[in-house]
């Protein structure tokens, strides 16, 4: 029976390297695909300063593929290792004493740009990049433990905390793919491209999504601008281009869907103006479009109080004012709206939902011009 056995170095070379190959696709994909259930921190436990053999895991941040291993390693020392994939700019795991980002303590690890790993401790005094400070903050880390490893397509940081018991109130973030990774002339972090807070629960690893401050007034202002400039204004506009064979109905529906329209928007900008004074977020772009599309409104308003008699001579001139001033309001509505999902993170399924709303306004539209024109042939 031994003689029929081939040892493995006598197998043909192209069949070696298969097998080569396979190996390091198995351990590759146990990074890249790093779960609770498969561990891979077999394969970097040389690489970490302290023993891992008895964390227990988390999955605190599913949507962003982040994992929290933990667990407490003596009287007052507990032992973190967070795993996150890799990204051009950062991750961070902050410890807040109040559920805020702002206050918060927190460990940001980043690969360069050429392969370098640096782990950094941070304090967020602000949500403005010049008020997160680096070597900062009141976490305190037992002596040469702290490590960051990069390996395949996930980054692993690895860290002891001094403390009784640490901070249930957990941030998350991880910073925008467009932005390079800090620079090692002043370790300044950009503004990051989504953040969450979770509750956990340390004895039973159970974590919990911490509503941000201000949400409820977050969304009333979204839904207000989205309804009010950007589904109602749309739908005044085109019931007054296509409805207006079914006589003077079309005139009352158009004028009271528009103020119905103006004055949700006009509450939503309201509400918005609230937020920015009670949150620091940098978000001049959304309020300067906000700024036009309120003015280009008010404009649309006193236009309707001086509009001249259809016999008027200025009559042609007013509704070419009218038409456009509209058209460029409902444009920067639309855009603004998009534009306040995606700073408010809200998801694919808001994007999803009114984009398909506009297809559909677009789609008749756009029937309804072409059967003109087949007419008019």
């Amino acid at each position: 029976m031994m003689k029929n056995r081939t040892p493995i170095m006598k197998l043909p070379s192209h069949l070696l390297f298969l097998l080569i190959l396979a190996s390091l696709h198995v351990i590759q994909s146990q990074f890249t695909q790093d779960s609770c259930t498969t561990s891979s921190l077999e394969y970097i436990n040389a690489q970490i300063l302290f023993d891992t053999s008895s964390l227990s895991c988390s999955n605190v941040w599913s949507s962003e593929g982040f994992l929290l291993r933990y667990s407490q390693a003596g009287p007052s020392l507990w032992s973190f290792v967070l795993s996150a994939p890799s990204t051009n700019s950062y991750v961070a795991m902050g410890f807040s004493p109040n559920g805020g980002m702002v206050g918060s303590s927190a460990v940001v690890g980043w690969l360069a740009d050429d392969n370098t790993v640096t782990m950094r401790k941070y304090y967020l005094g602000g949500k403005t990049p010049s008020q997160v400070v680096p070597d900062q903050g009141n976490l305190q880390f037992m002596p040469n433990t702290s490590s960051i490893i990069s390996v395949s397509s996930r980054m692993y940081l690895a860290f002891q905390l001094i403390a009784d018991l640490p901070s249930q109130q957990l941030v998350f973030a991880v910073g925008s793919s467009s932005n390079q990774a800090p620079t090692a002339s002043s370790f300044r972090l950009t503004v990051h491209r989504n953040q969450m807070t979770v509750s956990f629960n340390y004895a039973s690893g159970d974590s919990s999504q911490v509503n941000t401050p201000y949400s409820d007034l977050k969304r009333v202002h979204g839904i207000l601008s989205a309804v009010g400039w950007g589904v109602l204004l749309p739908i005044g506009a085109f019931i007054a281009r296509y409805l207006k064979h079914v006589g003077r109905s079309w005139l009352y529906a158009h004028s009271s869907i528009q103020l119905v329209g103006f004055i949700l928007g006009l509450s939503g900008i309201v509400a918005g103006l609230i937020l920015n004074d009670r949150i620091d977020v940098n978000v001049d772009k959304h309020k300067i479009i906000g700024l036009i599309v309120i003015t280009l409104g008010c404009l649309q308003v006193i236009a309707i109080l001086i509009r001249p008699n259809k016999d008027s001579k200025k009559r042609k001139y007013w509704n070419w004012y009218h038409h456009n001033v509209g058209r460029l309001l409902i444009l920067f509505a639309i855009f603004n709206v998009f534009y306040g999902i995606y700073l408010a993170h809200a998801g694919s399924e808001w994007n999803v939902t009114y984009g398909v709303f506009l297809g559909i306004i677009v789609t008749v539209a756009l029937s309804l011009e072409l059967r003109w024109l087949t007419e008019d042939d």
